[in-house]
């Protein structure tokens, strides 16, 4: 073994472990105020090991609960690395963001459970791992989404929780049967034992539930509107980044990706991914707050690795050239969106002194024109390496797909010019930035301003020109048309207010819901049902509508839980840390 094989094995089981570390030494008021000036290094292990050339290292724990592995492969790499940075970045900038918060210490300890989960993830090699991993990645980010404890935050979460409950369940149910057609817990044979598997559909259907909850797949998507809102902006900036991005990594581990053609599944995973695409920016485009367009823009944004997922399944040897590109997306949406999530504590300045204000407009835009696809940007890179395979959709789809795509652009970049307008009109209202805030802001700019041509992109092996048609025309029009578009609404409702209601709230689908069930609950106050057992206490209150009956008593047995949440979601996570360590 030689030293760069032992080094990178000697990291490798300080990723998911430093993070604890400094947990537990923040469990001692002692040591309290060390652990949270170590808090935003945690990540520093895996940073290290994602940027060391790939060495195949591998280490075997056998000792742990019937095995495990850890093991650092070219996915893994690119993933480790967006994780690392990410969660770097937002650390320095949740230290002085948070500085003066009393909970502060209370959402670093949440912090630093949700990335050992999150950066175990890339370096998993068994499913048991894995999916511990990602349980705790879960359940630890809600206290990001509750952290400040209003009425929002907490229904935000509530909303999260359920959707992670069920996600967990067709998850570990997925794993389970792949496991047992695979005959082992290795990864690396999941791929091809879910190919031939018997019960194959029921498994993909679980799979794409579990994992798509994660990445915001409409219909399940109606968490991500309402906890992006809710948590800091460092928490945002994660979860939108870097959190998101582990369904596509699930998807990416276990979907049977160049071993069978599967073209109905092909033509589910398009349809999802295009009905994403421009889902997002049409509910983006009706929201009043900044943050709501941006949880939008995420929604929108992972249709289109989505989108690379199904042309793979329709043709199995064509992943070794989509692989890159879908990779490429992850890599290039985790940068800018955490890039312009911490730049709304930033939008301070767009009040302050000519010098900052350009230079924070400038951080701002660079960001918003990768996303658009803008020519020279990582955006401009991942579609235009999309677009000449799009011929590998089946039915239609294959002569519609370009302008889709080049819609999509369009799409996306008046939704970037809807965030814009939403963060100037206040920005003098806004607490000036921090020196810290400043320098993890100017750290992912680079990240985004580098990843175009001999810079990161070379972590997936697209760096420069590609070998793909693709032209500065095609990466052009949509921004260009799209722009004036937003500068033709802007001139035309320039006194519109931002603090009006949004056309359509966050959360949309649930408010929908809730409409579609009113009728019923009238219905059954006419009739006189009392929808309570006798013995419960507690009573709705006037004029309270339920917007699900049929789920009346579990929504307030839901309640009681997490009355007790504190107690019993700590207990859940010391679990679910001795079996990761036992």
């Amino acid at each position: 073994m030689n030293a760069a094989v032992a080094f990178q094995t000697l990291l490798l089981p300080l990723v998911p472990l430093v993070p604890l570390l400094i947990l537990g030494a923040l469990l001692f008021r002692r040591l309290s105020a060390l652990a949270l000036r170590l808090a935003p290094w945690a990540p520093l292990p895996g940073l290290i090991a994602s940027l060391m050339p790939e060495s195949g290292a591998v280490l075997e724990l056998p000792w742990m609960l019937l095995g495990g592995s850890l093991g650092l492969d070219a996915t893994g790499r690119v993933f480790l690395f967006l994780f690392s940075l990410l969660w770097l970045a937002a650390g320095s900038y949740a230290s002085a963001y948070l500085r003066d918060d009393p909970r502060r210490r209370r959402f670093f300890a949440f912090f630093l459970l949700a990335l050992c989960g999150n950066l175990g993830l890339p370096i998993a090699r068994d499913m048991l791992d894995f999916y511990l991993f990602f349980a705790l990645m879960s359940f630890s980010a809600y206290g990001l989404v509750v952290h400040d404890s209003s009425d929002f935050a907490l229904r935000a979460g509530r909303i999260y929780l359920y959707l992670v409950l069920v996600g967990e369940v067709m998850l570990f149910v997925a794993l389970a049967l792949t496991a047992r057609a695979a005959g082992s817990l290795a990864m690396a044979e999941a791929a091809a034992a879910l190919a031939e598997a018997p019960d194959r559909g029921l498994i993909l259907a679980l799979l794409l539930i579990g994992f798509g909850i994660k990445m915001g797949v409409v219909p399940l998507h109606v968490w991500l509107p309402l906890a992006h809102p809710a948590a800091p902006i460092p928490a945002s900036a994660v979860l939108s980044g870097a959190m998101i991005k582990a369904g596509l990594l699930g998807l990416l581990r276990f979907l049977p990706l160049g071993e069978t053609a599967l073209p109905g599944w092909s033509l589910i995973l398009i349809t999802l991914g295009l009905t994403m695409a421009f889902y997002g920016v049409v509910a983006g485009l009706a929201q009043q707050q900044a943050k709501a367009v941006l949880a939008y823009s995420s929604i929108s944004q992972m249709g289109f690795p989505l989108l690379g997922l199904g042309l793979a399944l329709a043709d199995p040897e064509s992943w070794q050239v989509l692989a890159p590109v879908v990779i490429l997306y992850a890599l290039h949406h985790g940068l800018a969106k955490g890039t312009l999530f911490l730049g709304v504590g930033m939008a301070g300045e767009l009040a302050g002194t000519a010098g900052r204000r350009y230079l924070v407009l400038a951080g701002l835009l660079l960001p918003a024109l990768a996303l658009a696809g803008a020519p020279l940007t990582s955006g401009a890179l991942a579609k235009g390496a999309l677009k000449p395979l799009v011929y590998l959709a089946p039915g239609g789809w294959a002569a519609a797909l370009p302008w889709l795509l080049s819609l999509g652009a369009v799409g996306t970049t008046l939704l970037m010019a809807r965030f814009l307008a939403l963060l100037w009109p206040h920005a003098a209202a806004r607490e000036a930035p921090r020196p810290a805030m400043w320098g993890s802001w100017g750290l992912l700019i680079l990240a985004v301003l580098f990843s175009r041509g001999g810079g990161l992109p070379d972590l997936v092996g697209l760096s420069g020109p590609p070998g793909f048609a693709y032209g500065l025309w095609d990466a052009l029009w949509p921004v260009a048309i799209g722009g004036l578009a937003a500068a033709a609404a802007w001139l035309r409702l320039p006194h519109r207010g931002r603090e009006a209601a949004p056309l359509l709230p966050p959360g949309d689908l649930l408010v929908l819901l809730h409409k579609l069930m009113d009728p019923l609950a009238r219905l059954a106050h006419r009739l006189h049902i009392d929808l309570l057992p006798r013995k419960l206490s507690w009573r709705p209150p006037p004029r309270f509508h339920w917007h699900n009956l049929a789920v009346l008593l579990a929504l307030h047995e839901a309640e009681q839980a997490l009355r007790r949440l504190p107690v019993a979601g700590a207990l859940f996570l010391i679990v679910l840390i001795l079996l990761l360590v036992l």
